[in-house]
């Protein structure tokens, strides 16, 4: 007997990749978009205090922070246990603080210099000598606008 063979036998296709630039440009634009990059890595440890008013700031882009508090567990060793300024991503002493100010303004147009916003963000348990030092220095620096920053109370 004579043996019957397909012809038309089918082989697989490769799968097509021409779609796959598209895929992963728009994995990239969503990982763009919903990614927040951190400014500055936290050096201090700040438990903020509750406020039963409170205001959110306008325009973060025009608001430099400066952090007070004691170090994070990692820094305690060289630094100690007390309350410490963070300008930026540095330990500061408070007459690092005119050069912050004149550095911050610097990097602002001409424009938004007047609009400029001093954000306190200050541990609760730290004593208030450091922070009325911190407000004496803004006040030399004519850094006149500043803010506090809290969590709003909970109410109960």
């Amino acid at each position: 007997m004579a043996k019957f063979e397909r012809k038309d036998k089918k082989k697989l296709s490769a799968i097509s990749t021409a779609s796959l630039p598209d895929v992963v440009f728009m994995l990239l634009f969503f990982f763009m978009t919903v990614t927040t990059l951190r400014e500055t890595e936290q050096l201090v440890v700040v438990a903020l205090p509750e406020a039963s008013q409170a205001a959110k700031i306008g325009r973060k882009d025009l608001t430099s922070y400066i952090y007070i508090g004691s170090p994070v567990l990692g820094y305690q060793q060289q630094m100690g246990t007390n309350a410490r300024i963070q300008l930026n991503d540095a330990f500061r002493e408070v007459s690092d603080i005119r050069n912050f100010i004149a550095a911050e303004r610097e990097a602002l147009k001409e424009d938004d210099r007047q609009f400029m916003t001093t954000s306190l963000k200050v541990d609760v348990n730290v004593r208030m000598g450091i922070v009325s030092d911190v407000k004496q220095e803004l006040r030399r620096s004519n850094a006149l606008t500043v803010s506090y920053s809290a969590k709003k109370k909970t109410t109960e």
